[in-house]
């Protein structure tokens, strides 16, 4: 059963990132989506206390509204209004005037909802935590850094081992922030 949801939403995010690269690189963008259902998988198999089925969509598609032309309307009707509401607590609201601001927005409408939302955001800001893109200043990566460690305190209590995995590559990111 997992198979035909994860193969329907790859299928789904595949076609709507079809012209993106992960940011600093010439991989496609699936690369990144399916690191993060990869970070959930093994959370699922480190404890299963969660519903893997609903985790992974989001991981594959929380993306979607924010970096395509995708609508909540298509999402709901292709996934259903769980995914829907999932991926858009995981989309920043734009309108906000700062980053700080629609990362904190996101973050409280992702507490609102139920824990696989957040443990997707763990996994993806796990994922996102690698080598900056050599075109990122000092003051960008610090910054990134500071948001993380929001994400981590702001997210506790959503999946232990993600928590646990966070924290050790903010540890490890530490050696970018000047």
């Amino acid at each position: 059963m997992i198979q035909e949801h994860y193969q329907k939403a790859i299928k789904f995010a595949g076609e709507k990132h079809s012209k993106q690269n992960v940011p600093g690189s010439e991989a496609n963008y699936l690369l990144h989506l399916s690191n993060v259902a990869m970070e959930v998988l093994v959370a699922y198999q480190n404890k299963p206390n969660f519903d893997l089925v609903f985790a992974i969509q989001l991981a594959l598609l929380h993306d979607t509204l924010e970096d395509t032309d995708t609508t909540f309307e298509v999402l709901t009707n292709e996934f259903g209004l769980a995914i829907a509401k999932g991926v858009q607590a995981l989309t920043k609201d734009e309108t906000l005037a700062t980053k700080r601001e629609r990362m904190q927005d996101s973050l409280r409408r992702i507490n609102t909802l139920e824990k696989e939302v957040g443990l997707v955001k763990l996994a993806d800001r796990i994922t996102n935590l690698q080598q900056p893109p050599s075109t990122w200043k000092p003051d960008k990566i610090k910054a990134y850094a500071e948001e993380t460690v929001l994400i981590a305190e702001t997210l506790r209590g959503k999946n232990e081992y993600l928590h646990n995995r966070l924290l050790k590559k903010i540890e490890t990111y530490k050696k970018y922030v000047k």
